[in-house]
């Protein structure tokens, strides 16, 4: 009886540990991406939403932005996707681009959560008139969105 009992518990503690590592084996990977393939990532993504502008297409541009993005776009900052899109929808109404913007610089961050990037934003004749930086959130596997956006008046050396 003795021995039935200890084989009982060598076979119940047996399919604890099975158990253990099939819940182990199946628990979700959590979102950490390799930072160069995400760097990538970012930068192929804001280029892409730099070509919505280009596009005279806002329902892409507006697929870009988190639904609590901040921009400072206006006389204070615009809070929630609504109000960026609300703004930033009179860009759109020319049939030409009021101005254009690309990255040069695109950090990430070693989790592979939060992006910044960053460039020039060029006038229609292409003169350089500002700098733009972005921070961009790993919403799901794949999308990056916006979640900040600020841009500067680029100063010239005549000016300083």
């Amino acid at each position: 009886m003795k021995s039935s009992v200890i084989k009982l518990i060598h076979k119940a503690i047996a399919n604890l540990i099975l158990i253990s590592i099939l819940l182990v084996a199946c628990a979700p990977l959590p979102l950490r991406q390799d930072p160069i393939s995400a760097r990538d990532q970012v930068f192929a993504v804001e280029r892409a939403f730099a070509k919505s502008m280009l596009d005279r297409s806002l329902e892409d541009f507006t697929s870009f932005i988190s639904e609590e993005a901040v921009f400072f776009s206006g006389p204070s900052p615009l809070r929630g996707k609504a109000q960026v899109v609300a703004w930033w929808a009179r860009y759109f109404t020319d049939v030409a681009a009021p101005f254009s913007w690309e990255p040069d610089e695109v950090e990430v961050l070693a989790s592979g959560s939060l992006a910044l990037s960053s460039g020039p934003v060029r006038d229609p004749d292409g003169k350089i008139f500002a700098r733009f930086t972005s921070i961009w959130r790993l919403e799901a596997p794949g999308t990056w969105r916006i979640i900040f956006d600020k841009g500067s008046p680029v100063v010239s050396a005549a000016t300083e």
